[in-house]
């Protein structure tokens, strides 16, 4: 058997990811949620019964236990693997702040559970000593993870660092493929039929329809009550699944959460410098103007929009799946793609896969590397994953997401019965590094009701419109390049959400577009386009 050498633990060198989150850290302890008393230095311990001590990082929703081990998943792990984990858990609001500050400061877990590193931070933290390579443990100790990667060959190559090296392990969810899989859209648009029949309108079919039944929608009182209480469009102005930009399309290439878009003929384009992206700006600017927008779009954040979604007080806002925001009702239905001013349809696809390279790491100081390797390989076991993602069985606390068959060994989904998907898992599921692929769904386990209607809609109502044949593939880039498209958009993307955000309000998109452009250029746009389409060539050659 082959021995697993273990770099020397150097902190010589604190990643500048690291570094800044530390020099902005203050010495408050608010979020955290520790699950031992001195779970946060690394102290692998071995029992006389033969059971391991792990001590891990990990973060969790605000209305998950703050001890994750009250879990039942974890209660079930512990008891089949004989393996402890002492957890030092935070929320998600504090929790990069606080693993960065453990990680720069050497006091390290065994490992980092749900890490969340990006490419950039796994790299540099690889090269300071403070994570380490994991690729003979995969050999030696992880039989289920090699079987994923058996069968499922391409996401070996993308957790691979260009040195040659897996410095983490990652969450894969497939679901669908090509136009058709369920990531192929990000936000979708919902709107209010209640209010349409109450008004007797028509689903819009264009901008200008959009823009008139907006108007119906803050004039015409659609919910009876006597007040003008309706918010006739609603989003979070950020990149992401609540982002107004689902309608940019409609204008031309779209627009994305990494701002780049690859043309039919292989060409990465930044999306924001294109003049339909301006054009698209123009539009939501003229629904500002008529007050048709949510003045708290510009500041809401999750739990705002999430409080007046249930009120229902949307005419048209944009989710993933509409019943984490109104609801699992008929009040609201998917908006289908509209045409702009060209009369042509569009949908831009996401260049988002189920796939997040930097969900569990294990670090320098781990002194069991054996066992924490078979722990973490336990997390790729289909019937394990499956679990991990969505929740779990048996549970006589808290509402069931599955049902176990045992004699089948598969895990069918129950009825979500009005509950909101993302609350049930927040409380329920560990998420960490997990695979499901496409062959599981009828094998070990079932498509929940959400997925069936998301699928249903992302291959009926948006991937006949997408008219896109190329997205930005997982490229995992170097660190050199890495740090050149890190400085780069930490500037670029500032400035475009800024001037996007001001452009709403202001109308001065035409005024200013030139000076914006040059203004891209000076921070860089050009070299990053030149890394993007570089990355974009190698992984397609």
């Amino acid at each position: 058997m082959k021995k697993i050498n273990k770099p020397k633990v150097s902190f010589k060198a604190v990643s500048v990811s690291v570094l800044a989150s530390v020099l902005l850290l203050s010495a408050c302890t608010n979020g955290e949620n520790s699950g031992s008393a001195n779970s946060g230095s690394t102290s692998t311990e071995q029992e006389q019964s033969g059971k391991v001590t792990l001590n891990m990082m990990t973060q969790s929703s605000p209305t998950a236990p703050s001890d994750p081990n009250e879990k039942l998943i974890l209660k079930r792990l512990e008891e089949e693997t004989n393996v402890h984990i002492n957890w030092k858990n935070f929320t998600r609001d504090v929790f990069v702040e606080k693993r960065n500050l453990a990680m720069a400061s050497g006091d390290l877990p065994d490992a980092i559970f749900d890490a969340g590193y990006s490419d950039y931070e796994l790299l540099k933290l690889a090269k300071d000593g403070a994570i380490i390579p994991v690729n003979d443990m995969i050999e030696q100790y992880m039989p289920n993870f090699k079987k994923v990667l058996e069968e499922a060959p391409q996401y070996k190559t993308m957790i691979t660092a260009p040195d040659g090296n897996i410095y983490a392990f990652p969450w894969i969810e497939e679901l669908g493929s090509g136009k058709e899989r369920i990531q192929a859209v990000d936000a979708v648009p919902w709107i209010n039929t209640d209010w349409l029949k109450k008004l007797g309108l028509a689903m819009p079919k264009t901008t200008d329809e959009l823009k008139k039944v907006l108007i119906a929608f803050k004039t015409q009182d659609p919910n009876g009550n006597g007040k003008a209480d309706e918010i006739p469009l609603s989003f979070i102005n950020k990149p992401g699944a609540e982002d107004v930009a689902f309608l940019f399309a409609s204008f031309g290439l779209g627009e994305n959460p990494d701002h780049a878009v690859v043309t039919n003929d292989g060409k990465v384009v930044f999306a924001p410098a294109d003049e339909g992206y301006k054009n698209a700006v123009k539009f939501i600017s003229e629904l500002y103007k008529e007050g048709l927008v949510d003045l708290e779009a510009f500041t809401q954040d999750w739990s705002t929009y999430l409080a007046k979604g249930k009120d229902q007080k949307y005419g048209l806002y944009f989710s993933w799946d509409k019943a984490n925001i109104t609801g699992a009702n008929d009040s609201y239905d998917v908006m289908p793609p509209i045409a702009g001013p060209s009369g042509e349809i569009n949908v831009a696809r996401t260049n988002a896969l189920g796939l997040a390279r930097g969900r569990t790491v294990i670090t320098s100081a781990n002194k069991n590397l054996e066992a924490t390797a078979k722990w973490i390989d336990r997390m790729y076991d289909p019937i394990q994953s499956v679990q991990n993602n969505w929740g779990t069985y048996g549970d006589d606390k808290l509402q069931n997401i599955f049902e176990y068959d045992a004699e089948k060994k598969t895990l069918k989904h129950l009825p979500l019965d009005g509950a909101s998907p993302v609350e049930l898992r927040d409380k329920t599921s560990i998420a960490g590094p997990l695979a499901i692929l496409d062959s599981y769904y009828g094998t070990y386990t079932t498509l929940p009701d959400d997925a069936k209607e998301r699928l249903r809609i992302v291959k009926e109502v948006m991937a006949p419109h997408m008219k896109a044949e190329n997205v930005m593939p997982s490229v995992f880039n170097s660190i050199e390049e890495l740090d050149r498209l890190v400085t780069i958009e930490a500037d670029l993307f500032a400035y475009v959400l800024r001037m996007r955000s001001e452009w709403y309000q202001n109308g001065k998109v035409d005024e200013q577009w030139d000076a914006y452009l040059k203004e891209l250029d000076r921070l860089g746009l050009k070299e990053w386009l030149e890394i993007k389409q570089t990355g974009y060539d190698r992984a397609t050659q």
